[in-house]
């Protein structure tokens, strides 16, 4: 399966990553890329969008905590929306939900809190 980020601007500022497909130890590197990108162009608040990704193994679970660390010591955040099944179960299982304010339901995640 292709693995794909894309991303949009925000409401109300910020940017939202959507993640498809499978973020592992091959495509990580084009998430931890897509990241490096927002945040050098001075974003500072990340809503990653996981309705459409179906696997994330330890790699992946590694972008997201590299994501949140560069954005916070700038004073920002990197928050997870729309995760379910297995991806959804590697969010809880780690404890990363709870680190990053994970939001399974929220409606529009591009609409979400910074919180």
């Amino acid at each position: 399966m292709t693995f794909t980020v894309t991303y949009a601007d925000r409401q109300g500022g910020g940017a939202c990553l959507r993640l498809a497909g499978e973020l592992d130890l091959g495509t990580a590197p084009e998430l931890n890329a897509a990241i490096d990108r927002l945040v050098d162009g001075g974003e500072r608040h990340l809503l990653v969008d996981l309705t459409e990704l179906v696997f994330c193994d330890s790699t992946g679970i590694a972008a997201f905590v590299r994501g949140d660390n560069r954005v916070a010591a700038d004073g920002g955040w990197l928050r997870v929306t729309g995760a379910s099944g297995r991806v959804d179960r590697v969010l809880q299982v780690t404890g990363l939900a709870d680190v990053l304010r994970y939001e399974p339901d929220t409606a529009d995640p591009t609409a979400q809190a910074a919180g």
